[in-house]
């Protein structure tokens, strides 16, 4: 049987609508490879269920923003409504008190930070760092990913010496993004200066491309691409334009076959390095199809993954295990297979 005639018959995926020439495309690049682990991730950052994975514990892994739900830049595609499900801290020591009571209470296992960028697309962390490297030195299993916007090498090896884990970032390729969908008057040689800064450290470094960014259309996602091959970076995350946090009327739905396609492009360009399919996405059947066609392209992880997404893993020979981190925070080539669940084609 082929790929389509396969996932076609998941009783999550019967009613989706797949791009046949994209799937055999797919199936033809996975022939004569071994099958890669795919991880999928379960954080804390918002309520989740699915008919095939469990949720994990309240606070095993929040989120932390320290501008609370405020933002400088107010984009067209956020609308700063990425902020509001993450935990108040505007001041380092409310960071340190949450944290240390969740490390207490719920075994916390580590924790994002991020915030709301100033006019320049830049965040001001300095005076959160000294607690930062408190708290790894209290606790040194803690795992620290932060969303680091525009910054200079000087502040990334500041984040460094105060251990975080793990770095974030945005890497857009057009400028009429930048300009049109920020009010950002910054050039895309600023986001690839970032990431040159951010892959100067020890840090895993993260970047994010955000497909459809420019109102839906696929614009600059090629050159991000570019970009981000250029660098030793750990992995990529790829998320998907969500209109529901947008303006009203001015962003579509990226079709799935060009996110697809995308994710295939990324699989291609980024062989050797993890590509992760990250929160951010549209719900319902296009997210059951993109999320099919994330593990159909030989994506490593995805993040909240939708009904049908494991048994897609079943079916195509993919093993799988289920973290409870953000996806970004567990990265390498350590996968391993949970007990009983390496499956066969």
């Amino acid at each position: 049987m082929t790929w389509l005639e396969k996932i076609t018959g998941i009783e999550d995926l019967e009613d989706a609508a797949f791009d046949a020439g994209l799937v055999r495309e797919f199936e033809q690049m996975a022939k004569g490879n071994v099958p890669r682990p795919i991880r999928f991730s379960t954080p804390t950052f918002k309520e989740y269920s699915s008919t095939e994975l469990k949720g994990c514990g309240k606070n095993s892994f929040p989120a932390f923003s320290i501008t609370a739900g405020a933002c400088g830049l107010n984009c067209d595609h956020c609308q700063k409504k990425i902020l509001e499900p993450m935990i108040p801290a505007t001041d380092p020591a409310m960071l340190d008190a949450r944290v240390r009571h969740l490390v207490e209470t719920e075994e916390l296992n580590g924790f994002l930070l991020s915030g709301g960028s100033n006019k320049k697309n830049e965040i001001p962390y300095g005076r959160y760092l000294p607690v930062v490297e408190k708290l790894k030195e209290d606790y040194p299993h803690l795992r620290v990913a932060i969303h680091s916007a525009l910054l200079d090498e000087r502040r990334a090896k500041a984040m460094e010496s105060a251990g975080v884990d793990t770095v974030m970032m945005d890497v857009i390729g057009a400028a009429e993004t930048i300009e049109q969908v920020y009010k950002l008057d910054r050039p895309v040689a600023d986001f690839e200066e970032t990431l040159a800064a951010l892959c100067s450290t020890s840090m895993e470094v993260t970047p994010h491309i955000v497909i459809g960014l420019h109102y839906g259309r696929i614009l600059g996602e090629a050159n991000a691409l570019d970009i981000v091959s250029r660098y030793p970076v750990t992995a990529l995350v790829l998320v998907v334009i969500m209109p529901f946090y947008a303006k009203p009327g001015t962003f579509v739905t990226p079709e799935t076959q060009d996110v697809g396609r995308i994710f295939g492009e990324a699989r291609q360009r980024l062989p050797d390095k993890q590509v992760l399919l990250g929160c951010a996405r549209p719900p319902g059947m296009h997210k059951r199809v993109t999320d099919a066609y994330a593990v159909m392209a030989g994506l490593d992880g995805i993040a909240f993954p939708a009904d049908g997404a494991v048994s897609v893993a079943h079916t195509i020979g993919r093993p799988f295990e289920q973290a409870h981190s953000c996806c970004s925070i567990k990265l390498g080539r350590d996968i391993s297979v949970a007990p009983g669940r390496s499956f066969a084609a």
